[in-house]
């Protein structure tokens, strides 16, 4: 069974994506909310791979990456980021990323990435697979991007809500910082859930995320 370490400051996210990894057969080891953290329990664990943001903060995830296979060499890192550009995938892949991958990608294919990365493999997204960066690993001359046009629509104030939940507020602080009611906030989420097709909030967040409805800066 792989065993992953899940990387990531949003604490609905780390919820997501454990949810579906164990889902999957994976084992979830630990979950680090920055990059200092990161590296300490990938020390205590030895993951097969470490599902990595780069966004993190004390410790950036490319400096985690970087540090985690200096002394870890048998442990993969699969960067999982909202970043796209040149400069971010480079940074990830010169520190020793195994796969970069951005969040717009299904549950599905992080799966599949993180088996194909334990194994060895190198991952690289499509969407990111034509820059610079990417091309100079891989030896191939950069393509153009293909963009989605695809995007739900959701009202302002349920994306609103869905950021909120996405740091792990609760239901009645979401309601006092939008200055609404707690049923309107549930009214709110039992939309998104319509729209989304979730069942929970960690699972909205996350495809909301991977859709691009919401960006964690």
């Amino acid at each position: 069974m792989v065993r992953v370490l899940i990387a990531d400051d949003h604490t609905m996210v780390r919820e997501g994506l454990r949810w579906a990894l164990e889902h999957a057969g994976l084992d979830v080891v630990g979950e680090a909310a920055d990059g200092e953290e990161a590296v300490d329990m990938a020390e205590q664990h030895h993951p097969d791979v470490v599902l990595m943001d780069l966004s993190l903060p004390v410790l950036s995830g490319a400096a985690a990456t970087k540090r985690i296979r200096a002394l870890m060499p048998n442990t993969s890192v699969l960067v999982l980021s909202m970043l796209s550009d040149d400069t971010a995938v480079s940074s990830a892949l010169d520190a020793g990323a195994g796969g970069y991958l951005v969040k717009d990608c299904t549950t599905t294919e992080i799966v599949d990435a993180v088996n194909r990365v334990a194994r060895g493999e190198r991952v690289i997204a499509p969407s990111v697979a034509g820059t610079a960066g990417a091309a100079a690993h891989h030896g191939t001359q950069p393509s153009r991007p293909t963009l989605s046009s695809t995007r739900p629509l959701i009202s302002k104030r349920e994306e609103e809500v869905l950021r909120l939940m996405a740091t792990g507020v609760s239901i009645p602080e979401a309601a006092r910082r939008l200055f609404i009611s707690v049923k309107t906030v549930k009214n709110h989420l039992s939309s998104i859930y319509q729209k989304l097709d979730s069942h929970d909030r960690a699972q909205a967040v996350l495809k909301a995320m991977r859709m691009g409805l919401i960006r964690m800066d």
